[in-house]
């Protein structure tokens, strides 16, 4: 997880939330990661652009992150590149949202362009590292466009 991190830590303009105890977020979030292109420093509306998580949520338990030492990133890749990077599980065979080191639909938010990798390994770590660097600059871009 840490080259992920050191990664995304060194764009340009990005804002890191990391809850820990004590930060005032709810202790569901405490130990992950969120990644937000905010060059005023501050939090905007709207959604991340990727996340890192270290354990399930309800509701999404099916990667299995409660085991010591698993963690999901979750990026924003849009639907178009989407529906280029992941297998319609009617085509393919359904999808193992535990096995580790391979591109799926994020569980919950398939729908909405995102894509999910449980513990990256050398199969997806390249692709994953250039998709953070695409989704970032595109929040970038929804931001130059949003301020006009």
């Amino acid at each position: 997880m840490q080259q992920f991190l050191d990664t995304v830590r060194s764009f340009d303009s990005v804002l890191e939330l990391a809850p820990t105890e004590g930060s005032g977020f709810p202790e569901i979030a405490w130990g992950d990661h969120f990644f937000y292109y905010a060059p005023d420093g501050k939090v905007p509306n709207g959604q991340p652009y990727a996340t890192f998580v270290t354990k399930d949520y309800p509701g999404d338990t099916g990667s299995g992150l409660d085991a010591p030492g698993r963690w999901r990133i979750n990026v924003h890749v849009g639907k178009k590149a989407f529906a280029e990077l992941v297998t319609d599980p009617e085509q393919g065979g359904g999808h193992d949202f535990g096995a580790a080191d391979v591109l799926l639909p994020h569980p919950l938010y398939a729908d909405q362009g995102w894509i999910a990798v449980v513990d990256p390994g050398p199969g997806t770590t390249p692709m994953l590292l250039e998709l953070v660097r695409r989704a970032h600059d595109a929040a970038r871009e929804r931001a130059r466009r949003r301020t006009g």
